[in-house]
């Protein structure tokens, strides 16, 4: 099979396609021949070989969909140890869910992974409901856009940031009420102005000055869920701070729901029928080749994408 590998770590320049061995199946495995791979950040912190670096060579991607070899059933499954910009991957059984009629591949792929992260964010960390004023960053990204629309299904009044007018734009479309610039230099002022009042939950991908921004910006007994940090800043909370405004921060990694099965099956079937009612609309913000994927992570790393990036691993060029 071909496949987009790396055989050192460092830009998006690193990735070739080569001919390599379709992987074998294993008691909790299963073939899946795949159709599209997605792309994600973890991927390009993987690439450049920071905060976890899997042997090389190595094959990326955490999540795809296709066909699993066993009963031609349409599936989608995550790869958390990547394995997904291939045309054939073996992900656990157990990450494997089936993809309804009513739902496309690439919305399947849009929604899976970035779409547990954003209800897992606003619902199970977030408690979203109809009262709370949310900010949500990068709301034109791959969960950004998502959490937009599941915020507002939730009945909630909801302000994205995003960087550029055309990107405040598709957020707003989405289901938005508002969309401010994610550079604004009064960045809490301006969300306090969009929302009319203070937020009560923000959900950060970017950490850094934008985590601190928001977090200073927070009603009293708000909340704010991080669940990336595309600054590369870390940030750290002191708990005395936490107590004078009477604020929370949580902390979302998507491991959590993968290592349950049940709520890894019920989240995403719960995703997949939203999908399919046109509740969750998906955005592909671009299709490459699989000869193209480090096309695909230079342009996520250059902020120049909205939604979901997928590759074609039928196409090479």
């Amino acid at each position: 099979m071909l496949a987009a590998v790396i055989t050192a770590f460092g830009g998006p320049g690193v990735f070739a396609l080569d001919e390599i061995a379709e992987p074998a199946p294993g008691p909790d495995t299963g073939i899946v021949d795949v159709t599209l791979a997605g792309v994600n950040y973890a991927d390009v912190h993987r690439r450049r070989g920071e905060h976890e670096q899997p042997p090389l060579p190595a094959v990326l991607g955490a999540d795809v969909v296709g066909r699993r070899r066993a009963d031609g059933r349409r599936v989608a499954a995550l790869l958390p140890a990547g394995g997904g910009y291939a045309q054939v991957a073996a992900p656990l059984r157990r990450h494997t869910v089936p993809v309804p009629d009513a739902v496309t591949d690439e919305q399947a792929l849009a929604v899976l992974e970035q779409g547990l992260t954003a209800w897992h964010s606003l619902h199970t960390l977030g408690r979203v409901d109809g009262d709370d004023l949310v900010v949500v960053t990068a709301g034109a990204g791959g969960v950004g856009h998502l959490a937009v629309q599941l915020a507002r299904w939730a009945g909630a009044r909801v302000v994205a940031l995003a960087s550029s007018p055309s990107k405040r734009a598709a957020a707003v479309e989405l289901g938005a009420h508002a969309a401010v610039d994610s550079r604004h230099p009064d960045l809490g002022s301006a969300v306090r102005q969009a929302l009319g009042a203070a937020p009560t939950l923000v959900l950060d991908s970017v950490g850094g000055e934008t985590f601190e921004r928001l977090r200073a910006a927070l009603a009293p007994f708000g909340r704010i869920v991080a669940y990336g940090g595309a600054s590369d800043v870390s940030t750290t909370v002191a708990v005395d701070d936490l107590m004078t405004a009477s604020t929370g921060v949580l902390g979302f990694r998507l491991q959590r729901v993968l290592d349950d099965e049940e709520i890894f099956a019920s989240s995403a079937a719960r995703l997949f029928h939203l999908a399919g009612r046109g509740v969750l609309r998906a955005r592909i913000g671009g299709r490459y080749p699989l000869g193209a994927v480090g096309q695909a992570h230079a342009d996520l790393e250059g902020r120049s994408t909205t939604g979901k990036l997928v590759i074609d691993v039928h196409r090479f060029g």
